[in-house]
């Protein structure tokens, strides 16, 4: 079986995470598994468990349907990517599996735990990010580590986790995610359609 594994902070999921994830699901995949990870390298805004009901929700909004084989499995969720392909590979006995990255980790997983480790098992799939440029020298490091390189032919919009928390503002962010984010009263979240009615 062929894998693609998609972990992210989704910390919230923006709709760049939701295009990666139906780009995935339309390639020759057997398995698209994606998760909520803790980064090490970044604080987090919400729990995991939020941020794992808001990429269910993310991916259930999808059309066509994809989520007959596009699934959110938590028990991937691991601060180590390393962790989460032994859980994978637990489950998927024999399979190849490609990791699926966003151009903006590019620069800091040189410094992943067990970095060589992990490149030896699994493909690397960039995914480019629009005004997120890649160093060569950042490239040859992972190739040096053993990393076999590939790019998707999608580039993703101009948005990010991190701008909606700074902003709290539900721009970037899909329908039911934006809802989400209201029910849980999560990042402080700035309801522009309600502060609007009130000026009525």
């Amino acid at each position: 079986m062929k894998i693609a594994l998609f972990g992210t902070s989704a910390d919230p999921p923006t709709i760049a995470h939701q295009q990666i994830i139906h780009w995935l699901a339309m390639q020759q995949f057997d398995r698209v598994a994606v998760w909520a990870s803790d980064n090490p390298f970044k604080t987090h805004g919400a729990s995991l468990e939020q941020r794992s009901q808001m990429l269910e929700l993310s991916i259930a909004e999808i059309q066509p349907p994809i989520d007959r084989h596009v699934k959110v499995y938590r028990n991937l969720s691991h601060r180590y990517t390393l962790e989460s392909l032994k859980i994978a590979q637990g489950i998927w006995i024999n399979s190849e599996f490609t990791l699926t990255v966003g151009a903006d980790l590019i620069a800091q997983m040189s410094q992943w735990y067990r970095i060589d480790e992990l490149l030896t098992q699994v493909k690397l799939l960039i995914v480019p990010r629009t005004g997120n440029q890649i160093e060569s020298v950042d490239l040859q490091r992972l190739t040096d580590l053993g990393a076999h390189i590939t790019f998707a032919p999608l580039s993703t919009p101009i948005i990010s986790s991190t701008a909606i928390r700074n902003s709290h503002s539900i721009d970037g962010v899909s329908p039911s995610v934006a809802k989400y984010l209201r029910q849980q009263n999560l990042y402080s979240i700035i309801d522009e359609a309600c502060d609007r009615t009130k000026l009525k």
